[in-house]
């Protein structure tokens, strides 16, 4: 039995060598197209469905981010969490009749849990990759319209995201990447006069940021 235990030890140890984890922080040009926002069952709000042009504002504080946290359980497939701190902004700040604020700036958050494939050294040393996931919208609703004053954090409904870049080493642990990473997120907010905001925003973003594995 101990020979027998020795040997898938000895079987498991180049498959666990191999093994990585991956930190990466990333920030960039962040936008998002026009969506409905949806107003239903309020006392003070009357029910209405708007169209607004969003922009991302990326360096406006608090700026656009994200981290994510990569096990590499192979050379080639990954999977783990994104968070990203996407935002939203009245376009040129022009607002439905009505509404003195209507974002989400602090901001449109998204918690995923995402796969990946990547293709190391492909390219002249870079390591091409694709991703996408699942998770939830966790945006900061900021609603104010007469009597009617929203303003918090809630979970809001589902969330997906797509990615695809390239990364390069700078040394045996830390690497630089750039890509391009899309978001599309579900949002049904409950108002604090009784009724639901709802709207469904898609975010492009393209980001650089800087990778630490062990």
């Amino acid at each position: 039995m101990r020979q027998f235990l020795s040997a898938l030890a000895i079987i498991a140890l180049p498959a666990t060598a191999m093994a990585e984890v991956e930190l990466s922080f990333y920030g960039g040009l962040q936008s998002a197209l026009e969506s409905d926002v949806a107003v239903s069952g309020d006392s003070v709000i009357p029910d209405r469905t708007d169209t607004l042009t969003w922009e991302g504002r990326s360096f406006d504080a608090p700026p656009y981010y994200g981290w994510r946290a990569t096990y590499w359980a192979s050379p080639e497939f990954g999977y783990g969490l994104d968070f990203a701190h996407n935002k939203v902004y009245p376009k040129d700040d022009v607002l439905p009749a009505g509404y003195s604020k209507l974002e989400f700036t602090d901001g449109l958050n998204t918690l995923t849990v995402n796969a990946y494939r990547r293709w190391e050294n492909a390219i002249a040393g870079l390591t091409p990759y694709v991703g996408g996931g699942v998770g939830l919208s966790i945006p900061h609703v900021e609603v104010v319209s007469g009597a009617s004053e929203t303003f918090g954090y809630q979970v809001t409904g589902p969330a997906a995201t797509w990615i695809a870049g390239a990364s390069y080493p700078i040394s045996d642990q830390w690497s630089v990447f750039g890509e391009y990473k899309g978001n599309y997120t579900q949002n049904d907010a409950d108002l604090d006069t009784g009724g639901s905001l709802s709207t469904n925003i898609i975010t492009n973003a393209v980001n650089v940021g800087v990778s630490f594995r062990f």
